[in-house]
């Protein structure tokens, strides 16, 4: 597991109880994964993300990722192994960011909190301006794909 923020450990502590969790998933097809831009009227409008959303109470996050994603990208997944996890501070809060591997079982691609989807090779991912608590996945995905 690899921590990202901007915080002291101490400041992350005192703020876990106010802290959101989040998932991602990293939607691996034919050695491209699926990465999502954030429209213009969200958070983080413009920014690069691994698609996913915020944990509703009593949801655990592989019901939580299956569910944001046919919400926001109209398609179902198979939530499989975990993948790592990611602390970051924005001016907004704090999240913990859950990314679990997945995979597309059905539907068809319907964007309602992206501009757009693009399905890109991992060592093409330095070419877009990723949200900063999806950048350690970034670097990942690179390592395990043979790049520094």
């Amino acid at each position: 597991m690899k921590y990202r923020t901007d915080m002291k450990d101490r400041d992350v502590m005192k703020n876990r109880a106010d802290m959101k969790l989040v998932t991602a998933a990293i939607i691996i097809n034919s050695g491209k994964v699926l990465i999502a831009q954030r429209a213009e009227n969200q958070n983080q409008a413009g920014k690069w993300e691994f698609p996913g959303g915020k944990v509703e109470p009593g949801e655990t996050p592989e019901e939580c990722l299956k569910r944001e994603i046919k919400e926001e990208l109209g398609i179902n997944i198979e939530v499989k192994d975990f993948f790592g996890e990611s602390i970051y501070h924005y001016d907004t809060g704090a999240i913990k960011l859950i990314a679990y591997k997945a995979q597309w079982t059905d539907g068809e691609y319907k964007l309602t909190a992206h501009s757009q989807i693009k399905w890109v090779k991992p060592q093409e991912l330095d070419n877009y301006d990723f949200a900063p608590a999806d950048i350690c996945f970034v670097e990942r995905l690179k390592r395990e794909n043979g790049q520094k």
